[in-house]
């Protein structure tokens, strides 16, 4: 650290009774006060440098042997007094990064200027600070801290301004041209005489080598000094987001435990104090989100739920969450699941994570951009293959890269429901998480962008464990997100013997999967008995190909399956079609209370009996009697 001398005397002060006072063969004739304590001193050193003291002296005639002068709002205290006190006795000061700032404000207040006497200690001040203070990386950053202690004064003295002009510069300017007379991240002191050169000089091997230094800075400083940085428009916004995050890392490490511990606080005194604690960090979080890069991807997606979640703790405003959540969503596909559980903190809510902020993001992601694309018909591609000119080929290749810049999003769309899956999975173990929520969850995931629906089903079945109480119903509407086309063979056997799946579901399951072994040449997977049991009920062979499925069977007429007839497996089936009419009037109801007015979609891909009761009650009776057997 850079430092200067003045003086060439030595320390004569001494403390006696409580009293500061400097051995002198004169005796003292001016008694100063300054926050509770006295100092003894003699008139003519201090009142040939300090303006202000004559002031006070010629405006109070001398009344005894010792005049006694108050100054109860001394900038500094007591140690800058003492050191304007030193200097004009002469005596030995020194002054570096970490008291010239309560030093020049004492001398201002003590008005020790030219105006006084030639050479005095502000001019010094202010050649030391201009000459070497501010051509030093760490002496800026240590006087910038200093001045907390003296803002009004600092600002009005021009300090603060002057080193955040200085800092900002330096972190524009190339690292190797810049004086670091300390560096954090080595942790090595170097004492530099301001006449003399640096002992050695550290050249930072990184591009963001002043953000560690600059996470010192209180939030106020960090603020101006950051937003002089970025209107220089130089530092990429990637860097500007690495000392984001440092600053964040040093400011608020663990945030929630030290909430949670806050209000663990039994004792209504530290109440107070806890709130206050809350409140700052409030401000810094709100600081930070302000100062973030407006370019995607300047800060992780992790980061910027860390800092969501810490903004659902600290109950920050709700701007600062909906500017989080805007970000989040422009790179959701960077998520982690651990990353999107954030506790909710609602009093109005019981369930253990904040559910709608989640959705919030989602529906903020869904909307930035559309489906891929199809390719444009092409008719009579030979010829005009043949005939195409250079405009027809510029054309194309610009179709081309807006068909590939649509892509990446379908592809990020892809990566976003499997991480939606995997929150499902993990909200669908709350028993105080709402129905609605998981579905309106759920169904924000376009169906394009679920290539298999087996992480669903798993949501769902954890969900259903997890909520034994729901009625047949809610079971229903619960299970109309799934699509049984979409699950894997390992999946639809889980299904098929899964019991707290509606019946009807375990049916499509099984129809589903006949169609897909048809479609594979006509192996089918080897069922369980019961299952086997199941499918014989409706003259459906599992060791052989659906083939053309019968509808003659001994079942009433009012309650067979219509189905429509399969392919042979060389032309491809097509689709398989149950249609099936309503078993109750529960289903209806479902749909008038729904409120959405959305056809479920059980009946895009099958319709209910007309009189299942029937038809159920013989499938459940066949199942039984399969389990027994077995």
């Amino acid at each position: 650290m850079k430092f200067m001398k003045l003086g060439s005397r030595p320390d004569t002060f001494y403390t006696a009774d409580s009293v500061r006072s400097v051995s002198s063969e004169v005796s003292s004739d001016l008694i100063i006060q300054v926050k509770g304590c006295r100092y003894m001193l003699h008139k003519f050193p201090l009142l040939s440098k300090c303006l202000r003291l004559q002031r006070i002296c010629s405006e109070c005639p001398e009344t005894s042997q010792h005049q006694i002068i108050q100054l109860p709002d001394f900038p500094g205290g007591i140690e800058a007094f003492e050191l304007c006190a030193k200097f004009c006795y002469g005596i030995t000061i020194t002054v570096s990064a970490y008291n010239i700032v309560a030093a020049r404000c004492a001398a201002e207040y003590l008005q020790m200027t030219e105006d006084v006497e030639k050479g005095n200690l502000v001019y010094k001040l202010e050649v030391f600070f201009n000459s070497c203070i501010l051509h030093g990386w760490k002496d800026s950053i240590v006087t910038l801290q200093s001045t907390k202690a003296f803002p009004l004064w600092s600002e009005d003295l021009g300090i603060t301004s002057r080193c955040i002009e200085a800092i900002a510069s330096k972190v524009l300017t190339h690292p190797s041209k810049v004086s670091l007379s300390h560096s954090h991240s080595r942790r090595v002191r170097d004492d530099i005489s301001c006449n003399g050169s640096e002992s050695r000089r550290h050249k930072p091997a990184t591009k963001g080598w002043w953000a560690e230094d600059m996470a010192e800075l209180g939030i106020d400083l960090y603020w101006r000094t950051m937003i002089a940085i970025k209107s220089g428009g130089k530092i990429p916004s990637n860097l500007i987001g690495q000392a984001l995050q440092i600053y964040a890392s040093r400011w608020l490490p663990n945030i929630s435990r030290k909430v949670k511990a806050n209000k663990a606080a039994a004792s209504d005194s530290d109440s107070d104090s806890a709130g206050e604690v809350t409140s700052k960090h409030r401000l810094l979080l709100e600081t930070i989100v302000s100062l973030l890069p407006s370019e995607k991807g300047a800060v992780s997606c992790s980061f910027l739920l860390k800092l969501l979640k810490a903004a659902n703790i600290l109950n920050a405003s709700s701007s600062s969450k909906m500017e989080l959540a805007r970000r989040v969503a422009l790179q959701l596909e960077e998520a982690r699941v651990s990353d999107l559980l954030i506790p909710s903190l609602s009093y109005s809510s019981d369930t253990l994570y904040d559910v709608d902020i989640v959705l919030t993001i989602l529906e903020q992601f869904m909307l930035q951009g559309q489906s891929p694309p199809t390719s444009p018909p092409r008719s009579k591609l030979g010829l005009e293959k043949r005939r195409r000119s250079r405009s027809a080929e510029n054309i194309d290749f610009e179709f081309q890269e807006s068909r590939r810049s649509s892509s990446a999003s379908h592809s990020s769309k892809l990566k976003v429901a499997k991480i939606i899956d995997g929150y499902l999975q993990e909200i669908a173990k709350d028993k105080n998480l709402p129905l609605s929520k998981f579905i309106a969850l759920a169904e924000t995931i376009p169906d394009f962008s679920r290539l298999d629906h087996d992480d669903l089903y798993r949501a769902i079945d954890i969900y259903l464990k997890a909520h034994p109480d729901l009625n047949k119903s809610e079971r229903k509407k619960l299970c109309r997100v799934l699509d049984c086309k979409k699950l894997s063979v390992e999946a639809c056997m889980h299904a098929a013997q899964n019991e707290k799946l509606p019946l009807r579901v375990v049916v499509q399951v099984l129809f589903f999967e006949q169609a897909r072994a048809a479609t594979a040449g006509g192996k089918v997977a080897e069922l369980p008995s019961n299952l086997k049991a199941l499918l014989a009920s409706h003259n459906i062979d599992p060791s052989k190909p659906p083939g053309p499925l019968s509808t003659t069977t001994s079942i009433p007429a009012d309650d067979q399956w219509s189905v429509s007839g399969l392919k042979s497996p060389k032309s491809r089936i097509s689709t398989l079609r149950m249609k099936l009419s309503e078993d109750d009037d529960l289903d209806e109801n479902d749909m008038n209370t729904d409120g959405m007015g959305r056809p479920s979609k059980f009946k895009a891909f099958c319709a209910p009996p007309t009189r299942p009761k029937k038809m159920f009650s013989k499938l459940l009776s066949i199942n039984r009697s399969a389990n027994e057997k077995n």
